[in-house]
């Protein structure tokens, strides 16, 4: 890395020239080919050098500089934009016959050989992105066709999106159109975390990508992996014969083109096509509902024209999800650890998309109410995206007329409290926090998680032994056990005993923005815990603070302000942090903490392994922490890098070496971070 401070604006000019383009090859390389010839720490130092030339330069900076991946726009209020092309919807079949209708007009149209070309039929968000001279100018949401909305802001995070195409040889404007989608694996983890704070769970990854995609904050937009697959170039006199030649060019310009598109030559090959892909998208990392068919040759396009509302040279076969029926012999309620009450269906198990479905979520009581599902009925039940079991629909030929409507619960079924469901929100919830006995195991469970007080030693089953000897009915009383106490108890011997007192004295250090996530604050996650603390430093200032004061925080809007000061009115929470204060549990932020070093390491996840020579392994946590970074205690697709030091658990240099993740030793580790120590 070079001196920055050394350095002319002429030099700086030529540097940030070079880092842009090194950078923007780099980016292209992972992202679209999968396919990096650097590691992550050589990409970041490159990164911070730019970073650091565009804050002494800023002149030099450029709105579609690889350092706006990161986001950081707020944007308010979303600007309309008409569409210089329409965006038009396309006609929609589920059956080999309508295809076949669309291939004889397409022939009595044409009277002339023709070939189709087949792609997936991604669900996600429809985007429009507008390039100038190789420049990312503009990104547009399909809208309602004829104008979208502004996202560009958003769009820019999208590490797949080319923000400076490559070469030259690109036209001098155009529009490229694609798919937003968000990945499978991130989808899933999003919906962990809402379930863990009370939330709803997000229904679907296409949902949950348009949601992404609008979010005000495009910080926020960036933090959550959004990819996006290009499918169609527009422009003026565009120098191609076929859509394949356009699309081979755009992915030399740097696009991400799908490699599942095929040409097919006549209808026979389409339908091959559309059986094949029907069996292999379960093992796709992100949704598709069908196949788009198009003729490939551009003449041919234009000859044939459009319709009102569709080209007619182009259809979607949509795939219907498999689908069974069974009969649902029992509705029952879960409660959580947040009081959220979730309606279960009770299924006779049937088997569907290669597996035994005995249960399925009703997730709440307007979608009880929206199919009218009753007990005894016959349902019929399909996988939502190919995953999670859900009801559809009732085969109402088969209900018996003395099935009653179904009367949601007033009351848990656990402690009888009466259920309460706040306006917006589609989840009932029990408000006996302190009393109910799920609520109580779970809020203990959590408190006791690795990412919260870290507790190891107190597995669920031991709570559940805990609860019932009547030792533990909030949190604060794990402070009070007692070797006596516990000795006693069933399976806990003298070693298991020590190793659960060791562990609980152990928490008494975890910091301040960990005891906050751990405390159980409905809607509060773990992200949220820590902005909190840094914006409030201790529990009391946090306590006291007014909703104008919560919402100025980052990452706080109406519902969570409400919940923090819900939580703080009740008399039972105060006893419970009073007597956490006096066990002598970090209820203030630490100084060092307060005053974050840097932020190199943020947005990265970092697992540590091994012993190490310059630091213990809470220092290092500790630091990763004060760098901006996040540390993890297992290895997967989202780790940064694997920090290696002697002794190395073989199982995480395994799993590193599989998934490709960087392994970086400690001196690697103190020149990343250097110029703050």
């Amino acid at each position: 890395m070079q001196d920055v401070n050394q350095i002319t604006e002429l030099g700086a000019a030529q540097r940030v020239k070079e880092l842009t383009e090194q950078l923007q090859l780099h980016n292209y390389r992972y992202y679209v080919l999968a396919d990096p010839i650097i590691g992550d720490y050589e990409f970041d130092q490159l990164l911070q050098e730019l970073i650091l030339l565009e804050k002494r330069f800023p002149a030099l900076a450029n709105v579609n500089s690889p350092t706006q991946r990161v986001g950081g726009q707020i944007t308010k209020a979303f600007a309309a934009v008409k569409h210089k092309y329409p965006m038009l919807s396309l006609g929609n079949t589920y059956s080999p016959e309508d295809l076949n209708d669309f291939d004889a007009r397409i022939a009595k149209g044409l009277n002339e050989e023709y070939a189709y070309v087949c792609e997936l039929k991604f669900d996600g968000v429809a985007i429009g992105l507008t390039y100038i001279n190789g420049q990312l100018t503009t990104a547009v949401t399909r809208g309602d066709g004829e104008q979208g909305d502004d996202v560009t802001a958003n769009v820019r995070t999208i590490k797949s999106i080319p923000l400076q195409l490559q070469g030259n040889a690109y036209p001098s404007e155009f529009e490229i159109r694609g798919e937003i989608v968000l990945p499978r694996p991130e989808f899933d983890a999003i919906n962990r975390e809402r379930e863990e704070v009370g939330d709803a769970p997000l229904a679907n990854p296409r949902n949950a990508a348009a949601g992404t995609i609008k979010m005000q904050d495009s910080a926020e937009v960036g933090k959550r992996s959004l990819d996006c697959y290009l499918y169609s170039v527009l422009g003026e006199q565009l120098p191609f014969e076929n859509h394949v030649q356009s699309l081979d060019a755009a992915k030399e310009w740097g696009f991400k083109i799908s490699n599942s598109m095929a040409i097919c030559k006549d209808i026979a090959a389409v339908l091959s096509y559309i059986q094949y892909w029907d069996k292999e998208r379960v093992n796709l990392p992100f949704d598709i509902d069908g196949v788009v068919i198009k003729l490939n040759d551009f003449r041919q396009q234009r000859k044939l024209g459009f319709t009102a509302k569709s080209p007619r040279w182009a259809i979607s076969y949509k795939f219907t999800p498999e689908r069974v029926a069974t009969q649902l012999e029992k509705i029952t309620y879960q409660i959580g650890r947040t009081g959220a009450v979730t309606p279960v269906a009770n299924l006779k198990p049937v088997l569907l998309a290669g597996t035994t479905v005995k249960r399925a979520s009703l997730h709440n009581a307007d979608v009880i109410q929206k199919l009218d599902v009753r007990e005894g009925d016959f349902v019929y039940v399909e996988k939502g995206g190919e995953i999670i079991p859900k009801i559809v629909g009732v085969d109402l030929s088969k209900r018996a007329e003395s099935a009653a409507p179904l009367l949601y619960i007033e009351n848990c079924p656990e402690c009888g409290f009466q259920l309460q469901r706040e306006d917006g929100e589609a989840l009932h919830f029990c408000p006996n926090d302190t009393g109910c006995p799920p609520q109580i195991k779970g809020k203990i469970e959590h408190f006791v998680s690795r990412k919260a007080m870290d507790i190891n030693s107190l597995g669920k089953e031991t709570i559940g032994l805990l609860f019932d000897a009547g030792l533990v009915r909030t949190i604060a009383d794990l402070y009070d056990l007692k070797f006596g106490d516990l000795i006693q108890l069933e399976r806990m011997a003298e070693k298991s005993v020590n190793n659960l007192l060791e562990g609980i004295e152990k928490s008494k250090s975890v910091s301040f923005d960990r005891l906050l996530y751990a405390i159980g604050i409905r809607h509060v996650g773990e992200t949220t815990a820590s902005k909190l603390a840094q914006t409030f430093h201790s529990m009391e200032a946090l306590q006291q603070a007014d909703s104008e004061a919560l919402l100025s925080s980052g990452d706080v809007g109406q519902v969570i302000a409400h919940s923090i000061q819900q939580y703080f009115k009740d008399a039972q929470h105060l006893a419970i942090i009073e007597r956490l204060r006096q066990h002598g549990l970090q209820l203030v932020l630490s100084v060092e903490q307060q005053e974050q070093v840097s932020n190199k390491l943020e947005g990265k996840t970092i697992v540590i392994s091994g012993t190490f020579t310059h630091f213990s392994r809470d220092q290092l946590k500790k630091t990763i922490e004060l760098h901006g970074g996040k540390n993890s205690g297992s290895i997967s697709g989202k780790t940064s890098f694997l920090l290696a030091g002697e002794n190395i658990g073989p199982e995480k240099l395994k799993k590193a070496e599989k998934l490709g993740v960087q392994i970086m030793n400690e001196e690697a580790f103190m020149v990343l971070i250097s110029d703050s120590l």
